[in-house]
């Protein structure tokens, strides 16, 4: 096997990133069960999501960032052997507190969608970059798909802790492999970490969304609520005169405000709430009683086989992107991505009566979530300095994580805000929420219309030196 390959390199960071995307959706299904056999309460066992998505939103940008400074596969290593560790945790975890600390440790996994894409970037050579991206993002896509698909059986055929166990032997594989074969990037960028932008950065997340995923338990309303709401916009007005002013920032305000960087990330806030929202709500409604007027009442496995057309249709259609895009280029791939994921949507308001019309409208979303998260990635990659790749494209995962916390609140303010006696949502609470989702896919895809043309791309980075080739790269 040779010691530098380009496919065995893809193979490592896709399964990493693909557990990784996994996780963030593996564990949803199964909070029920996870609840009843760790003995605690509903709003407890919430914070299993909640440590997860903070965690995530903190260490992907300051992680891809050290990743551009003292190098990539140093990095990812490190990032896997901490993602295995906190499995490993959570698998044993006794107590509820256990495993919440340990959904905490497995965050630090979202720095691996920045150093993949920057370690793609490196060391591949440049006719291989743009499909190598694409396909890299429809695992990921996919990854999210197959742990709503996956969680079910799992859980019935084994036990919630195998949730972990599987992604701990899978992981520790990929770590193995990875400190053999994935060679270490030759770009650095200069300078240090700004610890005090990091801190900033941390402190207005965690400000922000914290009462975006409480705010049902505290209350919209509350003191706690719109305090934090209020921190986090002094916190982030600090952070943006901490990087202007220093001369390492962590995330390099000017890179962010480049035009192509700026449209592909507010397209990235407004599908991620498009995107997360559904996927929290679909298997929900699916499971709602036929008692309550509505829905199938689906088992936790059933409701995931009617989310498979989604799952096959955004890894398929992943990467097809990565060869439509040299064709047609990324920005109309992204608007086409978005535009079919506003119809799917749209579809599913007024079209659920059926379990195949779910199935339908849910192959349909997928594959507007392969061409638009294929799209996204090739966007910033091709936009930013390659010392600038980690910091900007975890911003950009960052960014679409917020939307799809802001998105999922306050959809689900439209679908429990009016319960009927039995406790269930009425069926006008989802179609509501659905009819919401789709406007905001519908801007998604307006908003990529401001994305500039690829020429306008290369010219904005025609200064920054290529990647060398190498026999490395070349595989």
């Amino acid at each position: 096997m040779p010691r530098n390959s380009t496919r065995l390199t893809f193979a490592v960071l896709a399964t990493g990133a693909g557990v990784f995307a996994m996780l963030q959706s593996l564990i949803a299904p199964a909070l029920p069960t996870v609840q009843h056999a760790l003995h605690t309460s509903q709003s407890t066992v919430t914070w299993v999501m909640t440590a997860y998505l903070l965690s995530a939103s903190i260490f992907t940008p300051i992680l891809g960032r050290v990743g551009d400074l003292i190098g990539k596969k140093r990095t990812l290593v490190a990032v896997l052997v901490t993602v295995a560790v906190g499995c490993l945790l959570a698998a044993l975890a006794p107590s509820i507190g256990v495993l919440i600390v340990a959904r905490v440790v497995q965050g630090v996994g979202g720095a691996l969608f920045p150093l993949s894409f920057g370690i793609i970037r490196d060391e591949f050579a440049a006719s291989e970059v743009s499909r190598s991206i694409s396909n890299l993002s429809a695992v990921i896509a996919a990854g999210g798909g197959v742990g709503i698909v996956a969680a079910g059986p799992i859980v019935s055929a084994l036990d919630y802790r195998w949730l972990f166990w599987i992604p701990v032997a899978v992981v520790a594989v990929a770590t193995l492999i990875a400190v053999r074969y994935v060679p270490e990037s030759p770009n650095r960028a200069e300078g240090s970490v700004n610890w005090l932008g990091a801190g900033l950065l941390s402190a207005w997340l965690v400000a922000l969304l914290l009462p975006l995923s409480q705010a049902a338990v505290w209350g919209w309303g509350s003191a706690r609520v719109l305090g934090l709401f209020a921190l986090a916009v002094v916190l982030f007005a600090l952070w943006l005169y901490s990087e202007a002013r220093s001369r390492t920032p962590l995330i390099d305000l000017r890179v962010m405000r480049l035009p192509a960087v700026w449209t592909t990330n507010t397209v990235a806030l407004l599908f991620g709430a498009g995107m997360y929202a559904l996927w929290s709500f679909l298997p929900g409604f699916v499971q709602t009683p036929t008692t309550a007027g509505y829905g199938f009442g689906a088992s936790v496995t059933a409701a995931g086989l009617l989310m498979l057309p989604m799952l096959v249709a955004m890894f398929l259609s992943g990467v097809l992107g990565g060869r439509l895009e040299p064709v047609f280029g990324a920005k109309t791939l992204l608007v086409t991505g978005a535009a079919l994921g506003a119809a799917a949507v749209g579809l599913l308001a007024l079209w659920h009566d059926e379990q195949w019309q779910v199935a339908l409208v849910s192959g349909l979303f997928g594959l507007g979530i392969g061409l638009a998260f294929a799209s996204m990635a090739n966007l910033i990659v091709g936009s930013v300095p390659a010392d600038q790749t980690g910091a900007a494209t975890g911003m950009n995962a960052n960014i679409r994580t917020i939307g799809g916390s802001i998105g999922a609140a306050v959809t689900s303010v439209l679908v429990t805000g009016h319960l009927q006696p039995s406790g269930l949502p009425y069926e006008s609470g989802y179609t509501h929420g659905f009819t919401l989702l789709a406007l905001l896919l519908l801007a998604a895809s307006l908003a990529a219309l401001l994305v500039p043309v690829r020429r306008a791309v290369r010219q904005v980075i025609v200064d920054t030196p290529a990647p060398r080739e190498t026999a490395a790269t070349r595989g």
